[in-house]
């Protein structure tokens, strides 16, 4: 199977638009949808999100990079299956980081309307892309990919508040989520 003509028919047949296009049209929309800027707190709180949204992309790409595996969405050629680090808190780091980013700037300028694009870019990444990165990792990782993509969220639950801890902490053994704390 040729990976390249795969997804290039793929782009053409579902009419896919590149991630990185997604995230341009919908920064581009955000401003065209409010020009404003908010007060302290919701600019605050944007800012907290937009760190920690671009901490857990960049992570990501960190990780891809130091196992020699492929950024590019337009051609998933992995050929190490990442698990670790941000990818264990996300199977999708980057994309979620990607619409984390987007959400900041919506809350830094206190505009519901500006998550107009983010709800766009998140359905058609949710639709369109994932499904298409995903069947390509199947066939290449068959049984590896599937135990990973049982054991981690697609893209944030409780799983992931626990992976995050983990990584924070590795010393501190990881507790199962409702376990009872010992007694004193």
């Amino acid at each position: 199977m040729n990976i390249r003509t795969v997804l290039d028919k793929a782009w053409r047949d579902e009419g896919r638009i590149p991630p990185p296009v997604l995230f341009a049209g919908a920064w581009l929309a955000q401003s065209l949808a409010s020009s404003r800027r908010a007060g302290v707190v919701p600019r605050a709180l944007g800012a907290v999100v937009g760190l920690g949204s671009v901490a857990l992309a960049a992570s990501a790409a960190a990780g891809f990079a130091r196992r020699g595996t492929t950024l590019d969405p337009l051609v998933p050629d992995a050929q190490v299956l990442v698990t670790t680090g941000a990818n264990a808190v996300s199977r999708n780091p980057m994309y979620t980081g990607l619409l984390g980013a987007l959400t900041a700037r919506a809350l830094s300028r206190g505009s519901a309307l500006a998550l107009a694009p983010v709800v766009a870019v998140a359905y058609l990444l949710e639709t369109r892309q994932i499904p298409a990165e995903e069947k390509v990792l199947t066939e290449r990782f068959g049984a590896e990919y599937e135990a990973y993509r049982e054991s981690t969220p697609r893209w944030l639950d409780a799983r992931s508040a626990e992976s995050l801890r983990a990584l924070a902490q590795p010393h501190l053994p990881v507790r199962p989520p409702h376990s009872p704390h010992p007694a004193r």
